[in-house]
């Protein structure tokens, strides 16, 4: 029954080294801290946009540059079901602001001791055990409205993935630029 539960050690021991310095960073960059992400919410500290969307373009060109190396067979994109995907976002954004984590940063803050997300913790395994339990009605009422199947934007658009990283990265750019702006002090 579970002979194909677990990778092999060496699998085992990368994803736990990857964790390992990705906990790190998410805690050097403070995600990790409640007032961070909370602040985020309230438009006060842009400290988690900033990572993310760091990370999203860094992860974009990577992905991409290995594909087209030929270092990684494809892409496994997930079926894009925008009924589903919203109803999920929108519960995942109020755990977010009620508990001031999201499961990595609530990981990295166990890590550092914060007692208050291993309450969030336990709420997000018991979120995951009701959706595991709710998903055969989902799949039959919800998951049919907006379904899209396995498709990128660039796909959609029809056109290089590198033009939506330029985009994307240009975007990134002109908006840390602009946060910064703002948040300096206006002289008197």
């Amino acid at each position: 029954m579970f002979e194909h539960f677990f990778a092999d050690p060496g699998t085992l021991l990368l994803g736990a080294l990857t964790g390992l310095i990705f906990g790190f960073l998410l805690q050097k960059g403070g995600v990790t801290r409640y007032n961070t992400i909370v602040n985020q919410f309230r438009f006060r500290d842009f400290t988690v946009l900033k990572t993310m969307l760091t990370a999203i373009v860094v992860g974009s060109i990577g992905i991409y540059t290995m594909l087209q190396a030929g270092l990684i067979p494809g892409l496994s994109v997930k079926p894009a079901e925008l009924a589903m995907n919203i109803g999920g976002g929108l519960i995942f954004g109020v755990g977010m602001v009620l508990l001031g984590y999201c499961p990595g940063t609530a990981l990295a803050a166990i890590g550092q001791g914060s007692r208050d997300a291993i309450i969030g913790m336990l709420g997000a395994l018991a979120g995951a055990a009701a959706y595991a339990e709710a998903y055969p009605f989902l799949s039959r009422t919800v998951e049919p409205f907006a379904r899209y199947g396995k498709i990128t934007w660039p796909e959609l658009a029809h056109t290089s993935p590198w033009m939506f990283i330029a985009g994307l990265s240009l975007f990134s750019v002109v908006l840390f630029i602009a946060i910064e702006r703002s948040a300096r002090p206006r002289p008197a």
